[in-house]
């Protein structure tokens, strides 16, 4: 945990040497899914700041279930959908290095999001809220984008298919579980 952490720390500030903080080991892949368990409670608050729309109208305990069950498809669906890409790519014996390292990552930018989200829950006007958000929206596809980019020594390029995979999975979840809570 220490490791992933410490790791994804160097990773964040654009230190490619925090990559070897990652083992492609399929042991380092599955304890890096405890950033999950970490990075809950600010998913949790960021959708009590942020409900998702017309939700006011919705049942409260529906849109939370709709909304843990996407977490946990988010999580493990990226897992997946890497795979087949890794494998086109040559880079099959990196994949577990590639989601160790993304899901601790994901655990900085969690942190880095929700600092950012505090103002506009605190009522900050919404041009500096939106700006922050949007700062830090670009910031954690940079990341996910320079893990991806160490983890496989891959091309820029080919790196930004992991993040176009990961963020076409968030797009598809949000839309399901939008419906999901709305009935």
């Amino acid at each position: 945990m220490t490791r992933g952490i410490a790791g994804a720390l160097l990773l964040a500030r654009g230190r490619a040497a925090g990559i070897g903080a990652f083992q492609p080991t399929m042991e380092d892949a599955r304890a890096s899914f405890l950033a999950a368990l970490f990075c809950l409670p600010i998913f949790l608050l960021l959708r009590a700041g942020f409900p998702a729309p017309g939700s006011a109208v919705v049942d409260p305990m529906r849109g939370l279930a709709a909304d843990l069950i996407a977490y946990v498809c988010s999580w493990a669906g990226f897992a997946l959908a890497s795979l087949p890409l890794t494998e086109a790519l040559g880079r099959r014996a990196m994949w577990p290095r590639l989601i160790a390292a993304w899901n601790w990552v994901n655990f900085v930018q969690y942190l880095v999001l929700g600092a950012l989200a505090l103002p506009a829950m605190l009522g900050v006007p919404g041009s500096v809220s939106d700006a922050l958000g949007l700062v830090g929206l670009g910031y954690a596809i940079w990341m996910q984008w320079f893990a991806a980019r160490a983890a496989l020594q891959v091309s820029g390029l080919r790196a930004a298919a992991f993040v176009a995979v990961d963020l076409g999975l968030s797009v598809f979840l949000s839309g399901l579980t939008a419906r999901i809570a709305l009935g």
